[in-house]
């Protein structure tokens, strides 16, 4: 007897009906990349890689023949494996497994032919797992980002893009943006401090290649630190903090930055996070500085999207630090629709997450979409 969801339907048949509506959306872009955007957009709880399958209007037994196809059936894979890969790209508890970068590769030329076989679209394995990236074992991420790399090498430029390249301008001095395209400032509403000014000047930061990471230069990466600086200081009351804290080694940086430029060289913390797929731990070579009780400190991260890694980072200070308050300063957080420009603090991915870590201020330089952006010399 199939398994009902909460509204009654049972899981075969919303899966039918969801690859019927791929296959219409399907028709009205022309698009299967597009068409699973969409999907993605309605029901929020489809990750891309089923989204993609239900854009070619494929059961998980059809789109295991069309893998089958692919590799001119040399390989006798089933809908189980289809199931299991979907499985891990949905949940977050250990569930499913998660698809090799070979059988990635399949997928996406499986997936590019579109529903009727015959198509000719270009789809990336990164479109794939845009939103699981990270959840991948790291040979298959350092795999994934090779080929990406050497994959965006070979495409032809778009001369079409959404916004328009300008320059950064520091001061009165303009600094060329290298490869990455700035997007317009727009005012979003954040978490303050009490009496503070809740509206912080963001912009956005388009990718001319979705599905794929957005590789910052140190211009742009700089950019994003004066923002956040420039957002400290209209906050509309003086902000003093003990220590500024790095997440990871992009983290740092920030944390180094801000310290000086903002803080009057205050004591830098160090939280060296290790990520074993849903797991993390804070590694030995991580550095607290000794401070005063009930310390105020800013964390600073490169980036937020689903996992809820600053939260963990804010219990574990928590327990070392009784009693601390605590400013969050995070580079690039991503949004849970195409558009950039969100119209609220609760349009982002990790809105919640912030919400729930209770910080003093939030802090937030620019908006991105997934998969998410690349610090320079690939700073973790």
């Amino acid at each position: 007897m199939p398994t009902q969801t909460r509204g009654g339907e049972s899981p075969q048949a919303r899966g039918r009906e969801l690859a019927r509506i791929g296959r219409q959306l399907w028709q009205e872009t022309g698009s299967v990349k597009k068409a699973a955007i969409e999907l993605m957009n309605r029901y929020p709880d489809i990750p891309s890689l089923q989204a993609h399958r239900y854009a070619c209007s494929l059961s998980q037994d059809q789109a295991a023949v069309r893998y089958n196809e692919v590799t001119g059936y040399q390989t006798n894979l089933g809908g189980t494996s289809i199931n299991a890969w979907e499985t891990w790209a949905r949940a977050r508890g250990g569930a499913g497994s998660p698809p090799s970068f070979s059988s990635l590769l399949i997928l996406a030329t499986a997936y590019s032919s579109g529903p009727l076989g015959v198509a000719t679209e270009h789809i990336s394995p990164s479109d794939l797992i845009a939103e699981a990236y990270e959840r991948l074992a790291p040979e298959d991420q350092l795999s994934l980002k090779r080929f990406t790399e050497a994959d965006t090498s070979r495409s032809p430029v778009d001369t079409h893009a959404a916004t328009v390249r300008r320059p950064i301008w520091r001061d009165d001095q303009a600094i060329p943006a290298e490869d990455n395209v700035i997007g317009p400032d727009f005012n979003l509403t954040a978490p303050t401090v009490e009496y503070g000014n809740p509206e912080l000047c963001v912009y956005s930061l388009p990718n001319p290649r979705p599905g794929r990471l957005l590789n910052l230069s140190w211009a742009s990466f700089g950019y994003g630190i004066e923002r956040l600086i420039q957002q400290i200081k209209d906050v509309g009351r003086r902000v003093d903090v003990d220590a500024c804290f790095g997440i990871n080694e992009a983290g740092l940086v920030m944390a180094t930055f801000l310290a000086s430029a903002q803080f009057g060289r205050c004591p830098i913390g160090y939280l060296k996070c290790n990520k074993s797929r849903d797991f993390i731990a804070l590694d030995p070579a991580s550095m607290y500085p000794e401070l005063p009780e009930a310390p105020s400190i800013v964390l600073c991260d490169f980036e937020v999207k689903h996992a809820d890694v600053v939260g963990f980072i804010t219990r574990e200070i928590r327990k070392r630090y009784p009693g601390a308050e605590i400013y969050f300063a995070v580079f690039g957080a991503m949004t849970k629709e195409q558009n950039l420009e969100v119209a609220s603090f609760d349009d982002l991915t990790g809105a919640d997450i912030m919400r729930a870590a209770d910080f003093k201020a939030v802090f937030i330089a620019a908006t991105m979409s997934p998969p998410g952006i690349e610090p320079p010399l690939e700073l973790r």
